[in-house]
């Protein structure tokens, strides 16, 4: 029997460290947050990170929408399957963010620029609301340099299926377009998250230049109006926005496309380029009960559907294995897997 093959998914984006900790309404005082809001900080933000650390029992994951769904892929997948590209500092920050994605299972390779500080979120809790107040850090410093370096660029050959994050549009294009063409050229998968409303409405041209290469799109409701408006298309509703994304024209012909739409509770909706109708996968029941946090469900999605590619599994069941991580995951807190690790089963 063959030796299983390594490394078989490589993803790209921001890496972050999340710390996040239970907090109340003087700690967002403070700081001058809101308590259901997502911004990067600002210089009076800064202190926080180390407030959170040093005052509060705070959770340290190895964030970073992407890197979220790497570990996610990690979860289900063999040991060894998954590597993860962006930039990080050289700092304790960087240490912990190691440490965390070493207990994960997941390999990095880290773009590392000793003068600047690794990337961090700081997510305030309070009830049922997520502050979180980014600094992008080092993660905004990645360049194509490092991808082409020689024992990255083996890395990227040796992978069958590149997952880019939507939140790398605003750091590096040129790194997303030497994947994207390297898939094309050579018969590999490329998937790609549009991540945020923001990334369609404010980075268009990127996004579009990458989009002739997209096997797979992914996107949640609010991303997929926020193309359809920012592309002037005639609808906004989900069911016709991923028939338009699926049929897009596309470089390498030999796979048809797959675009994807998630919708919380409400059904994912799925289109495949040439075909007609939408399909429309209801997500897996969960007693509200049981669920902890929000935050990461689509991140989550993304890893369980990546890992489902990776294996060669039927869209349905790449589907389901998406929708089945993110029914684990809302049961944490934070983007986070429950352990011991549960095993996927149709």
């Amino acid at each position: 029997m063959a030796a299983r093959k390594e490394y078989s998914l490589l993803c790209l984006e921001n890496p972050l460290l999340d710390i996040q900790a239970v907090g109340n309404q003087e700690l967002l005082d403070k700081y001058g947050l809101k308590a259901n809001d997502a911004i990067l900080a600002e210089e009076k933000h800064l202190p926080l990170y180390e407030d959170l650390l040093n005052n509060y029992e705070a959770k340290l994951i190895a964030g970073g929408a992407a890197q979220n769904s790497a570990r996610g892929a990690q979860y289900i997948l063999p040991e060894n399957s998954v590597v993860y590209l962006g930039g990080a500092g050289e700092d304790k920050y960087s240490a912990i963010l190691r440490d965390a994605v070493k207990a994960a299972g997941l390999r990095v390779e880290y773009r590392v620029d000793p003068n600047i500080k690794t990337g961090r979120c700081g997510v305030v809790i309070t009830g049922d609301n997520r502050s979180l107040c980014t600094d992008l850090g080092a993660a905004n410093h990645y360049d194509v340099d490092h991808l082409k370096k020689p024992e990255i660029w083996t890395l990227v050959e040796n992978a069958d299926v590149y997952y880019i994050g939507g939140y790398h549009f605003t750091v590096c294009p040129a790194a997303i377009m030497e994947l994207a063409k390297q898939a094309a050229n050579n018969n590999k998968i490329f998937v790609l998250s549009l991540s945020a409303p923001f990334i369609p409405q404010f980075f268009k041209e990127p996004v579009d230049a990458s989009a002739p290469y997209w096997d797979y799109i992914i996107g949640n409701e609010t991303e997929a109006a926020a193309y359809a408006e920012a592309h002037g298309l005639a609808s906004k509703e989900p069911k016709d926005v991923v028939q338009h994304l699926a049929n897009l024209p596309k470089v390498n012909e030999k796979r048809k496309r797959v675009a994807i739409i998630t919708q919380g509770t409400e059904p994912t909706l799925v289109a495949v380029q040439g075909e007609e109708g939408v399909k429309e996968f209801p997500v897996h029941a969960i007693d509200k009960k049981l669920i902890n946090d929000c935050n990461g469900a689509g991140d989550a999605f993304a890893g369980g559907l990546l890992a489902g590619i990776v294996e060669g599994k039927s869209l349905e069941t790449s589907i389901d294995m998406g929708q089945w991580l993110a029914r684990l995951s809302i049961q944490e807190l934070g983007p986070s897997y429950p352990f011991p690790k549960q095993a996927y089963s149709a």
